[in-house]
């Protein structure tokens, strides 16, 4: 197959050589691991506790603090960078006849938390002995031997993003218990933003483009593989959000009294969202797929060796027919998305009044792919909602435009968003790294792109550095919802693979 052929690069016998040294490595990993599970899983509680909404600076001064006191022990500089915003963590660490850099980012911030929805509360790290509902508390304290691998720890940003930390620093202790010097120089860049679309990665880089020079640039964010295969991922789609109003008349009325005459906003909202795509999710906005640039046929090809998680999915969420024609997911989620995430508009059952309202609102998070971009997105949907009769306004419209005009939308875009970024399977960084993957997991999954969005664009445009995704957390994760978990194995695995890229990545011949 056009894969193996081409990431497997060098002979079978330094393949296997590789191999032979990544084993060992993870041995010793895993043994260390083994003997101190309760002291990391210790520290990670430790870190989860702090609260991490990022607009709360107090909260994400705190966790930087404690984050720095994890890395300076382990022989790290430090710094916090500032932009305006949350602060970043930049730490670096030399190693002895290293010749290549490999920089890693995570983030520390997570989304905000409503505590009523959660089974045991957000901050106050809860390990489980199975996944909810049927999983029962375990004090870790009290553990003798060994961590059950499907045990869960719940907490904010226990998948999305504290664990590469914890991770990293007990990795590198691992390494040193084990004689195993990193084969290359490390950087780190730990963004305490990203969940608020990191505002002020793009001067931070600018600020400070000197020190995050690097050979290659490791992005350890998202889930794996729903087949819980090692997975690696060259690319994530692009974002940006707004928001779309309409309006009837200036104050409600009473449907009985003003229904068939007066406009009807939800009607209004209804009939032209449903003019954007179709019931198989595809965009119906004219000229919307022009700048998408397709797969290649490598990357269809990566697509065609990924496992089939249809039938397990469909099983798993109750869902009897997926969106998209019969594609598979992970072709889907190349394609650009536009999503409904939310419509404010009356009530209902108790909460239903018999009013024709003044306005309604929908929020819609598109998803981009490369070329496109959130300039050129932005112009084809305003011109799509204008040929549907619309006259369009960027504020509260007044009582003389709605007068004027038969159809009114104000459309709110909510941030600048950033476009999408996709490294190329063949590049020589990214054969090496897969080699390497493949020599920690044979059944390596290859992933041209996952369906979320990471501000990847910000440092592909400044930085010379190829940009690789390393997903690590549990695909049932619930990053972003209640009951953010980690499964522990994702955990242990995590470990083996940041010993194997750090002891062997910069090694001649990798």
């Amino acid at each position: 197959m056009v894969i193996a052929a081409t990431c497997l690069s060098w002979s079978t016998a330094a393949q296997d050589q590789l191999s032979e040294a990544v084993g060992a490595t993870r041995q010793a990993v895993d043994s260390y691991r083994s003997q101190h599970e309760a002291k990391i899983l210790s520290d990670f509680a430790d870190l989860l506790a702090i609260p991490n909404v990022a607009v709360n600076l107090a909260d994400m001064e705190v966790n930087a603090d404690h984050i720095i006191g994890l890395l300076e022990p382990r022989g790290f500089s430090t710094r916090k960078l500032y932009a305006g915003g949350a602060p970043y963590i930049y730490a670096e660490l030399q190693s002895p006849g290293a010749t290549e850099t490999v920089m890693i980012y995570a983030h520390f911030d997570g989304q905000p938390v409503q505590e009523e929805n959660w089974q045991y509360p957000a901050f106050t790290p809860t390990l489980l002995d199975g996944p909810l509902p049927e999983g029962k508390p375990v004090d870790i304290a009290q553990v003798k031997g060994a961590f059950g691998p499907e045990w869960r720890l719940y907490a904010r940003s226990a998948g999305d993003d504290k664990m590469p930390v914890i991770a990293l620093i007990h990795t590198l202790d691992a390494l040193a218990a084990a004689g195993i010097n990193p084969s290359v120089n490390i950087k780190l860049l730990l963004d305490g933003e990203e969940e608020m679309g990191s505002p002020t990665v793009r001067q931070v880089i600018d600020q400070y483009g000197k020190l995050l020079q690097a050979d290659v640039l490791l992005f350890c964010d998202g889930p794996m593989h729903q087949s819980r295969r090692t997975q690696i991922v060259f690319g994530v789609r692009g974002s940006t959000t707004v928001d779309i109003t309409t309006y009837g008349a200036t104050r409600p009325l009473h449907s009985g009294h003003y229904g068939n005459w007066s406009p009807n906003p939800i009607m209004s909202l209804a009939y032209l969202l449903t003019s954007m795509r179709d019931e198989s999710g595809r965009i119906l906005v004219k000229d919307y797929y022009k700048d998408v640039t397709p797969l290649s046929e490598l990357e269809m090809e990566a697509i065609a060796n990924m496992p089939d998680v249809t039938s397990t999915l469909q099983d798993e969420l109750s869902v009897h027919t997926p969106e998209g024609n019969g594609a598979r997911i992970e072709e889907l989620i190349s394609l650009p998305a536009l999503n409904m995430r939310g419509f404010v508009a009356g009530g209902v059952g108790s909460k239903g009044r018999n009013v024709l309202l003044s306005s309604a609102t929908a929020s819609i998070d598109l998803r981009l792919v490369p070329d496109q971009t959130p300039e050129g997105t932005r112009t084809l949907l305003e011109r799509h909602v204008a040929a549907q009769g619309f006259h369009v306004v960027h504020e509260e419209p007044t009582a003389e435009i709605l007068r004027a005009h038969p159809k009114v939308a104000r459309m709110d875009w909510k941030d600048s968003g950033y476009p999408a970024l996709r490294t190329e399977l063949d590049h020589p960084m990214a054969l090496r790294l897969t080699a390497l993957m493949r020599a920690i997991a044979p059944d390596l999954i290859v992933t041209p792109t996952m369906g979320g969005s990471l501000p990847l664009h910000e440092f592909g445009s400044r930085l010379s550095a190829p940009i690789i995704i390393l997903p690590l957390a549990n695909h049932d994760n619930n990053q972003h919802a209640e009951n953010e978990n980690i499964r522990l194995q994702n955990l242990w695995d995590a470990m083996a693979v940041y010993g194997a890229v750090l002891a062997h990545f910069g090694e001649p011949g990798a």
